[in-house]
């Protein structure tokens, strides 16, 4: 998919850095999470600051910040998206 070209492949989570946590909206401690993360403005992946709704590509997995959480969107494998 030709979007997914601009979509910045920042790796793994690195535990040693600043990570915003990763939910799913059908977590079952979702909400708990949203609220514990609402308070940034931004999201962080590997010490790096990244605006509301920006998206990543860690492996294979299309995550999309959203107020200081990364939600999962689907896959960032051109050949299975």
């Amino acid at each position: 998919m030709s979007n997914q070209i601009s979509i910045p492949q920042v790796g793994a989570p690195d535990p040693e850095m600043k990570n915003s946590p990763i939910a799913e909206e059908t977590d079952e401690d979702y909400d708990v999470i949203q609220q514990t993360a609402l308070s940034e403005a931004v999201c962080y992946f590997n010490n790096t600051a990244y605006e509301h709704n920006s998206r990543v590509c860690t492996g294979n997995e299309l995550l999309r910040c959203k107020h200081g959480l990364w939600l999962r969107e689907g896959s960032c494998d051109p050949d299975n998206p």
